[in-house]
């Protein structure tokens, strides 16, 4: 008599393992394989994108795989200011004609916002971003993650990507934030934990009661800074939060019940309390460099920006409203406003959000990386930034002597208010 067949089931997978093997058609994936990925989006900008490709594309004589699968976005070098600026976004702007691209977001935002806010990234997806930010893909419950421009040509081209399944770093966060605590803020905490390889370029995945309590937006500010972390991915499991995003961006209905760590999958789990987070403060030159914002109390500062994909979004600039509403920035310092997105600007207008920062004495700066990327209007010499950027660099942000500290809208704001670092909860209380 013959045995009965037996079925073996796959080990338990992370969600990263299952999205990765469904880009490549199998089952299930193990950690450290290398396997090729069909690629479902592929994002670039006019810094990243043509101006790099065109020649290559040119040289070898190739055609791109699917227009319908590329995105470009102009933000980096909009508006154009110079000679340099100008020939760059005309090579974007010519190439994207020539080629007949259907999905070009000229001037209308940042790329980590504006992808998102059309519905382009959903949940399962396989995507890559000429950009280090792009795992901010990953508050989707998608696999996306930044290339440099010679990945890129190879994607453009074949529609495919290698890569070797990470393993993942769990970050589960307990509890609920208290008022005047931001995602930021727990991610300036996990970088003060963990630095800026923490990561290792694995597969960081937020979860737990807080981050399921989050708006998709916050979860984005999460996402983007796993690149600070070091990690390839950030990601957050979908739900119905996700789904009513997608749904008010027009994008078809998904099903989010797959996408999902199994329970016994193996992984790295760090704990974290976020109703005992206190607003955190990175001070100079780098986001690791954070501490409980107490630390930085009375530190002058000249300069406020609020802006970048991390802290210019429609709920980031409710929550500087929030802090300056009916009050005047302080003497001397200077406040600058950069709306993530035209839609977040706009929708900050018909709140009245806007027009209680330009009260308080904001200047509105265009909805583009600016400042952040170091273009526009640089910081200059010897002047003291708090920023709600991603990143505080020496000289990113624009002369080597200026000093960035990086901190949440509430944080930067209270800082505006007062001329000084200060805890925002003070203020909103």
């Amino acid at each position: 008599m013959t045995a009965p067949a037996v079925t073996l089931q796959p080990a338990p997978q992370t969600l990263a393992q299952k999205l990765i093997a469904r880009a490549c058609g199998r089952a299930a994936v193990a950690v450290g394989e290398i396997v090729t990925c069909a690629v479902d989006l592929a994002m670039f900008h006019d810094s990243s994108g043509p101006r790099r490709l065109q020649p290559m594309l040119e040289e070898l004589g190739a055609q791109i795989w699917d227009r319908s699968r590329i995105v470009l976005v102009m933000d980096h070098y909009v508006p154009e200011r110079d000679d340099d600026s100008r020939r760059i976004v005309r090579i974007a702007r010519d190439w994207a004609r020539d080629q007949r691209l259907p999905h070009v977001y000229d001037s209308q935002g940042i790329c980590h916002v504006v992808v998102p806010q059309h519905g382009h990234i959903r949940p399962g997806m396989l995507c890559v971003g000429g950009d280090s930010h792009s795992p901010t893909g990953g508050a989707f419950g998608a696999y996306m993650f930044g290339i440099g421009s010679t990945e890129m040509l190879g994607v453009v081209v074949s529609g495919e990507i290698w890569l070797r399944v990470p393993e993942t770093i769990q970050m589960w966060w307990d509890g609920r934030l208290p008022a005047g605590v931001t995602a930021k803020d727990m991610m300036l905490h996990m970088l003060a934990r963990f630095g800026m390889n923490g990561g290792r370029y694995q597969a960081v995945e937020f979860c737990g009661p807080a981050v399921a309590a989050l708006s998709m937006q916050e979860r984005m500010t999460l996402s983007n800074m796993s690149a600070e972390l070091g990690g390839q991915v950030g990601l957050i499991a979908p739900d119905a939060t996700t789904s009513a995003f997608l749904a008010e961006a027009g994008a078809p209905a998904i099903d989010t019940a797959p996408w999902f760590t199994d329970e016994g999958a193996e992984l790295t789990r760090h704990r974290f309390d976020a109703s005992a987070l206190e607003p955190y403060v990175a001070a100079p030159h780098s986001p690791a460099n954070a501490h409980g914002v107490s630390h930085y109390l009375g530190t002058p500062i000249d300069v406020a920006y609020v802006g970048a994909c991390t802290g210019a979004k429609l709920e980031d600039l409710r929550a500087a409203a929030q802090v300056l509403r009916g009050h005047k920035v302080a003497a001397g310092v200077r406040l600058i406003v950069a709306p993530a997105s035209l839609q977040d600007q706009q929708r900050a207008r018909d709140e009245g959000v806007l027009q209680s920062l330009l009260d308080a004495g904001a200047e509105l700066f265009p909805t583009a990386c600016g400042a952040c990327s170091g273009y526009g209007d640089p910081m200059g010499d010897d002047i003291t930034v708090i920023s709600t950027t991603a990143r505080n660099f020496k000289g990113r942000m624009g002369s080597p002597t200026a000093q960035v500290y990086l901190g949440s809208p509430y944080t930067v704001a209270a800082a505006a208010l007062r001329g000084c670092v200060t805890d925002p909860r003070e203020v909103l209380a």
